[in-house]
């Protein structure tokens, strides 16, 4: 079992915090058609609420994951665009695996995903979770791409403690 530095209250408040839906929206936006001009946010991403849009870019700033460029708008950071690997890993992991259902979509793989990474690591599981007794079974082998998955998050969070060290921002969920 890879140990970690995280307890598991901080391991549930990153997790929690990087799938938030909004979050989740404005980091993939922006790393699948680039850079958001300014005053754009709201057109771009129609389907959440300004609020949401404004508690998302504030959150992902103070994390560290976009930055404002004048003139060119809302970036992603070097770490911002690390998570957009976890997001894609993620994402393709839960869909070859038909989790948590076989459709859904790639906001909610993410933050189901995470739910059960976060839950695996802050329980001290090691190779094989999901456990048989609280998730669905996956195969009856232990998933070594779940397992590699869980170090790309870790790695994640070890490289990027910030997200565990600021107190925890109003949610945006």
């Amino acid at each position: 079992m890879m140990t970690t530095l995280f307890t598991a209250a901080e391991l549930h408040k990153a997790t929690a915090l990087l799938a938030s839906p909004p979050l989740v929206r404005l980091i993939t936006e922006i790393d699948d058609n680039g850079a958001i001009p300014p005053r754009r946010l709201a057109s771009i991403i129609p389907d959440l609420s300004t609020h949401h849009l404004r508690l998302a870019a504030e959150t992902a700033r103070a994390h560290g994951l976009v930055r404002s460029v004048p003139g060119v708008g809302l970036e992603l950071t070097e770490t911002g665009s690390a998570l957009a690997d976890v997001y894609d890993a993620t994402a393709r992991w839960a869909r070859r695996h038909a989790y948590p259902d076989p459709v859904c979509d790639f906001g909610s793989r993410v933050r189901y995903t995470f739910d059960l990474l976060a839950s695996a690591l802050g329980t001290g599981q090691a190779d094989g979770f999901p456990s048989p007794a609280t998730e669905p079974v996956v195969g009856s082998e232990p998933d070594t791409d779940l397992d590699r998955l869980r170090t790309l998050l870790l790695q994640w969070l070890t490289t990027n403690p910030q997200v565990t060290a600021l107190p925890e921002p109003e949610p945006i969920a």
